[in-house]
């Protein structure tokens, strides 16, 4: 299975093609320089994944003592925009990049945890209450009416 066999050698050279199309370039990206004097440096999320297989079938022939190949690899890179590095006197500030909602989904995705907060500081308020409630029938129940004397 050395040489017969070369998926060691296929998934090596998908490692170094992925490589080259996500290098430190991809996640800092090479400086823009504009007229008026301002750098903007834009920055990127880069996710990578990959997977692979093979498997040796058939007859083992004399010229071929292994047996048959078969294997397969997929890839993929995916490269989005996080934010710009804008360097203008001296002075360095950070832009994100945030891209707006595209469907009701992604609005309500977005607005889940502001919602969540609300709620729970909801039921805080009401457990608060409910206590507070409990605590002075406690203390009503605590006082005790003296007898009147001469009645």
């Amino acid at each position: 299975m050395d040489k017969n066999n070369p998926i060691g050698d296929l998934m090596q050279e998908s490692m170094a093609k992925l490589r080259e199309l996500a290098d430190t370039n991809s996640i800092i990206g090479q400086p823009i320089h504009t007229p008026d004097g301002v750098t903007l440096i834009p920055i990127s999320r880069v996710s990578m994944g990959m997977g692979g297989g093979g498997a040796v079938f058939g007859k083992k022939q004399p010229d071929n003592p292994e047996g048959s190949l078969g294997s397969g690899l997929g890839m993929g890179v995916h490269i989005d925009p996080v934010a710009f590095l804008v360097v203008k006197d001296g002075f360095t500030r950070v832009i994100p990049v945030a891209a707006p909602p595209m469907n009701t989904v992604d609005r309500v995705i977005e607005m889940a945890p502001d919602v969540i907060d609300k709620v729970t500081g909801f039921i805080e308020k009401q457990q608060d209450k409910k206590k507070a409630a409990e605590e002075a029938e406690a203390d009503i129940g605590a006082e005790v009416e003296l007898p009147a004397e001469g009645c």
